[in-house]
């Protein structure tokens, strides 16, 4: 059997924003500006940054990520949760029901998000075809080995398929710092 092998893509802090929230924040009809692209196809990290208030804490330069979206959504470590004071849940991407909320501030206003902060659940983006090669299906639970300087193995990492999807396993700061991994590391799906 050949070695399922997915690159790394780690995931910093960094925040999702509605259309609404954006013209709150930078002005009315102001469209974010792409830095870099992400390794999903039409996603980008903007130029734009945040600030991110919580009751214990505060991060400054909170980099957004575009396009908008339906809902907004700040993306955290568990590293990160500590210092804001705020228990935001292991949640998929998305899945912000029953989540806290953070006050956001941006140079022309601030939005008192009621929800949507979160500790996103590792998963893998696969696209459709390659994941029916591999016999993987959406929702999936998978046990993915990660080689980095400290190589260890994470369970319960979510397949996530689509046809607008690259192939990359998502992991956060804590748990790329845990392996010693780096964007552009490797893993290995071990169990599926």
């Amino acid at each position: 059997m050949n070695a399922k092998i997915v690159p790394v893509g780690v995931s910093a802090r960094h925040i999702h924003l509605t259309r609404e929230h954006i013209d709150i924040l930078f002005g009315v009809g102001y469209e974010l500006k792409p830095l870099k692209p992400l390794s999903q196809p039409g996603q980008f990290a903007a130029e734009e940054t945040v600030a991110i208030v919580g009751p214990k804490g505060r991060f400054d330069k909170v980099r957004i990520l575009g396009p908008a979206r339906r809902a907004s959504q700040i993306e955290i470590s568990r590293t990160d949760a500590f210092q804001l004071g705020v228990d935001a849940p292991v949640r998929e991407s998305g899945n912000i029901e029953g989540t806290p909320g953070m006050t956001v501030i941006g140079p022309a206003g601030e939005v008192a998000l009621e929800r949507g902060v979160i500790v996103a659940a590792r998963h893998i983006h696969f696209q459709t075809k390659e994941a029916a090669a591999w016999g993987i299906a959406d929702k999936q639970l998978l046990k993915v080995r990660v080689h980095g300087e400290r190589p260890l193995v994470f369970e319960d990492v979510i397949a996530r398929v689509s046809d607008d999807f690259a192939l990359d396993l998502h992991i956060d700061t804590d748990e790329a710092n845990a392996a010693g991994v780096a964007t552009g590391g490797r893993a290995e799906i071990v169990d599926a």
